[in-house]
């Protein structure tokens, strides 16, 4: 019986140079996934930057789904590229790529602002679902190294991520180019063109199961990027959720967890989605929303700096610097990291207003970041009148936080307790009462302050009473210690 190619290839990836370790090997089932635990480097680090960038940020129009929308008839998409651009057959998604020169990108700047802002690991979209690779691929000539910036933006972000003692990962959209550009299938494009079929092919239909062929390429181009950059996270966007694609997510998962083993670092795979990865086996996403309460499991949400694009676009309106700020602490209170993305231009700057918001995160963090880094949740995530909308895509359902809410955090026996806005009278906390059942308090510690905290813990509450100034703007921390 002859066996097919793509096991083969998964045979070879998953135990090629693997006899010498002792320590026991992932296996592509469930039940060896099952025993992977999330590494301490993520439960301590919190908050990354995530970045959309690509070719789409070059007609800059709608969003990152420019590719896709521009070959939809009707759509605003459509009928913008008409207008400026010229029919889809004369002019195409391809005709960006020179377009897109990254001519001021420069990864060690774009990389001491994101330390500046406090963030611990930087993932960068490696492909989208465009299929445009930001990276030198040896698996198609449709890539940043060969074409358009004709620079390896991947790999000079590796350098200069690593050079800084942050943490690297990249994000894969590939499985959703099966069907991304079908919409050119259904009229005169270049999509039908098959001089250009190694880019824009497959262009299926969702609902068609995909090929093995397909499908073992994009175990490839993860490996390749597994082994290219020794990643330490790899995100997946929702649509690897198929049933096909089971054997091959298993495999990969399997690959990269033994890997790393190999190097010694501990590695995560963020999904969306259970039907993707069941509990437990990689590190749950949500996407632009989060939890209601405290997960026992670390978890992640990946959310905009903006509204309207996770890539470039002229027009969009930015989130303010205290959203961004709450929402850290809302999540990091109930056992999340945040992964926050912006999307540069096309020549390689980042946005003026991305560039502010990060720059008054990372202020913020250089004060009360003992609050943040590598805590773990308390008993309880806070307290206070507003309730967080749970779920993915609740960004722009959130109410704005006060200072009668509270989150809470833990590091050893240290209690932060962190107010969500600037307090002005009495702070009440209730869940801190003498009648709470907690240790007595022994001292109050205002962080970033020198000025002597005034509180008394009565049978309502610890009350704490308001400071003239405040070391940081938007929300303020208490350190709080337990008689022992």
């Amino acid at each position: 019986m002859k066996i097919p190619e793509f096991i083969i290839v998964v045979a070879a990836l998953l135990f090629f140079n693997t006899a010498p370790f002792a320590q026991d090997r992932y296996q592509p089932t469930w039940e060896s996934l099952s025993k992977y635990q999330t590494p301490e480097w993520f439960r301590d680090a919190k908050f990354g930057i995530f970045i959309h960038w690509g070719v789409y940020s070059v007609p800059a129009f709608g969003n990152e789904w420019y590719p896709r929308n521009m070959y939809q008839q009707g759509s605003e998409e459509y009928k913008h590229h008409v207008e400026k651009y010229g029919p889809q057959n004369k002019f195409g998604y391809k005709d960006f790529i020179p377009m897109f020169k990254a001519e001021k990108f420069n990864a060690d700047e774009w990389v001491a602002l994101f330390k500046k802002a406090g963030a611990k690991y930087v993932v960068p979209v490696a492909e989208h679902h465009d299929g445009f690779a930001m990276y030198k691929t040896a698996l198609s000539k449709w890539n940043a190294a060969e074409m358009g910036p004709h620079r390896d933006i991947v790999g000079e972000l590796d350098t200069a991520v690593k050079k800084a003692g942050l943490i690297f990962g990249v994000s894969s959209h590939r499985i959703e180019h099966w069907w991304f550009m079908n919409g050119g299938r259904k009229l005169n494009s270049d999509v039908n063109d098959p001089a250009y079929a190694d880019f824009y092919g497959p262009a299926r239909e969702q609902n068609e199961t995909m090929s093995p062929e397909y499908m073992n390429d994009w175990l490839l181009r993860c490996t390749e990027l597994v082994n290219k950059y020794q990643l330490q996270l790899f995100w997946f966007d929702w649509w690897i959720e198929q049933p096909a694609l089971e054997p091959y997510r298993k495999s990969f998962a399997a690959y990269y967890y033994n890997k790393g083993l190999e190097w010694n670092k501990g590695v995560v795979i963020n999904n969306k989605y259970a039907l993707a990865y069941p509990e437990g086996t990689t590190v749950l996403d949500i996407e632009r929303g989060k939890l209601t309460g405290i997960r026992k499991l670390p978890w992640q949400t990946d959310d905009a700096i903006s509204y309207k694009s996770w890539g470039y676009i002229p027009n969009d309106s930015f989130k303010t610097a205290k959203y961004l700020i709450n929402n850290l602490i809302d999540i990091v209170s109930k056992n999340g990291n945040l992964l926050l993305n912006i999307g540069p231009r096309p020549d390689g700057t980042i946005p003026e207003e991305a560039q502010q918001r990060l720059l008054e995160m990372g202020k913020w963090l250089a004060i009360n970041g003992e609050a943040i880094y590598a805590t773990r949740p308390w008993k309880i995530f806070g307290e206070g009148p507003t309730e967080v909308a749970g779920g993915a895509f609740s960004d722009a359902k959130d109410k704005p936080f006060t200072a009668d809410d509270i989150r809470f955090t833990t590091k050893g026996d240290t209690l932060y307790a962190i107010m969500m806005d600037i307090p002005h009278e009495d702070i009440l906390i209730k869940n801190l009462s003498s009648a709470s059942g907690n240790k007595a308090i022994e001292s109050v510690v205002l962080v970033g302050s020198n000025d002597k905290v005034s509180w008394s813990q009565t049978k309502n509450g610890l009350v704490i009473k308001p400071h003239k100034n405040y070391p940081s703007d938007y929300a303020v921390v208490y350190r709080i210690a337990f008689i022992k």
